[in-house]
């Protein structure tokens, strides 16, 4: 098991010294990724349902299974459906209050002595775990829903704001209730999960619950209010099956079979912060859920499978997994799609990269080809990296033009650059006519517009005029220096 970020707090599972003797940490940093040594060492948690295995085979068979990372926390199921957590944690201290407790090394979560856990999320400080209710796992049907950690504002979904040093039920979901939860998410300070109804049904229809924190629109309720208990997200479409969801820090968003995606939230629920939207048409918090297009001709994304937030940016899997799609702040090309720039729509994650696609191709065939063929393969694929590499080249001026268009449309009508401002006689003939475009423009700009234009022309105009002048005064002083020079030197 191997895991790279930051150790101040134990979420690495390391103690700062355990590198094999090699430097491969700043401060408190790593680097590189770190092998867990001591989890090695650790045997799982004994129950009812593992007593009968032997010594050996208990340790033997300890695996992870599922891995999960949050705020300043690390957590893991293994094979036996121990929940494993270490990091800053949240815990019981000696007064019997709520302290984050700084766990180096992956320490079990007794409370779920004795029984199976299925799937766990954790946010900043707080974490949603599904248990079985008894020593086995019968299905979803069998579930129930816990959380504990930090709740000031109302992320457990307990009906209140108590910090929780243990893991308590959710009560609109215990056995009782008549939906059954099937994936659970955490964001900073808020948690979504989706359910359906335990009733058999030809069509199996969803319901995305959410709560905790508010202030961006981030639980999709329509208002800025935190919310203390679950509730369910009543803007999304009925009589659908949602098959993903995910959190951001401050945005949530979900997917349905149908390849419908919405989302909400932090700007427009791309979950820019607000300086990064530039006060364009994608600024100001989407309180409802807001559907997100595949493309401007096609508005669901084929055979999706699974959507994932990261703090500013969204990224979704769909046509089986053959295809990515990412959108939201693109800051050290964490859209994959060859960019640094924000992409306030989807755009297509450049996977499989070409000369990986070609090496396994030629692999697969090479026990099929003699020697000649294998030489013009691997003709094909010299071939191949020098066009790549060109269209590497080719990216990275696009990516300088892309800017500079931005600034120079930024000058011009005060908003980022977006591929619906690029006028449609250009789109379609590639002949662009500046004045007539640009009367174009004003008639179908209005009036609240038109007055940002006049704006920032009228500063634009000011600074040039600015500059002019002091260049003429700059003249004015060389000329009058020049003049009494040489008429010092005929004297």
């Amino acid at each position: 098991m191997n895991i790279l970020d930051y150790y101040m707090d134990g979420q690495l599972g390391i103690n700062g010294e355990d590198f094999h003797g090699e430097k491969h940490s700043d401060g408190d940093y790593s680097i590189v990724p770190c092998l867990l040594n001591k989890f090695l060492d650790l045997n799982p948690p004994v129950s009812s349902s593992t007593s009968t295995i032997p010594e050996a085979e208990n340790e033997s068979s300890l695996k992870i299974t599922v891995v999960k990372a949050g705020g300043m926390m690390s957590l893991c199921i293994d094979n036996l459906g121990a929940l494993w957590m270490w990091g800053h944690c949240p815990g019981e201290n000696k007064e019997g209050g709520v302290s984050l407790i700084s766990n180096f090394t992956p320490t079990p979560v007794w409370d779920f002595h004795g029984h199976i856990v299925v799937q766990v999320a954790c946010g900043k400080e707080h974490v949603v775990a599904l248990v079985t209710a008894g020593e086995s796992y019968k299905g979803v049907d069998d579930l129930v829903c816990y959380t504990w950690g930090n709740n000031s504002h109302g992320q457990l979904g307990l009906g209140d704001k108590e910090n929780r040093p243990r893991p308590e039920v959710v009560k609109t979901f215990d056995l009782e209730s008549p939906w059954v939860i099937y994936e659970v998410t955490c964001g900073a300070f808020h948690t979504a999960l989706l359910t359906h109804r335990k009733r058999s049904s030809d069509t199996l229809e969803s319901t995305c619950w959410t709560f905790g924190l508010g202030d961006n629109g981030q639980l999709g309720h329509g208002t800025t209010q935190s919310k203390f208990l679950p509730e369910p997200v009543k803007e999304l479409p009925q009589n659908v099956h949602l098959v993903s969801v995910d959190c951001g820090l401050f945005h949530t968003c979900v997917v349905s079979i149908d390849g419908y995606v919405w989302s909400w939230g932090m700007e427009k629920g791309l979950g820019l912060c607000p300086d990064d939207s530039n006060g364009g048409t994608h600024s100001g918090d989407a309180l409802s859920p807001l559907l997100i297009s595949c493309n401007p001709y096609q508005t669901e994304f084929p055979k999706p499978i699974q959507v994932a937030c990261g703090a500013a940016h969204t990224v979704l899997v769909a046509q089986e997994g053959y295809k990515l799609w990412s959108w939201g702040r693109g800051r050290s090309g964490v859209l994959g799609n060859g960019k640094t720039t924000d992409s306030y729509t989807p755009t297509i994650v450049l996977w499989p990269p070409l000369i990986q696609d070609f090496e396994q191709e030629k692999s697969h065939s090479s026990g099929e080809h003699d020697k000649k063929e294998s030489e013009r393969v691997t003709e094909t694929n010299d071939k191949l990296s020098s066009a790549l590499n060109k269209v590497k080249l080719l990216q990275t001026k696009l990516s300088v033009m892309e800017r500079y268009a931005n600034m120079l449309h930024g000058f011009i009508f005060g908003e980022p650059f977006d591929e619906q401002d690029i006028p449609s006689s250009f789109q379609n003939s590639g002949e662009f006519g500046i004045s007539r475009e640009w009367e174009n423009i004003l008639e179908a700009a209005d009036n609240t517009k038109l007055s940002k234009l006049e704006m920032v022309y009228q500063n634009m105009l000011a600074a040039v005029k600015d500059k002019l002048m002091k260049r003429r005064i700059k003249e004015i002083v060389n000329e009058c220096l020049s003049s009494s020079h040489a008429e010092n030197e005929h004297i």
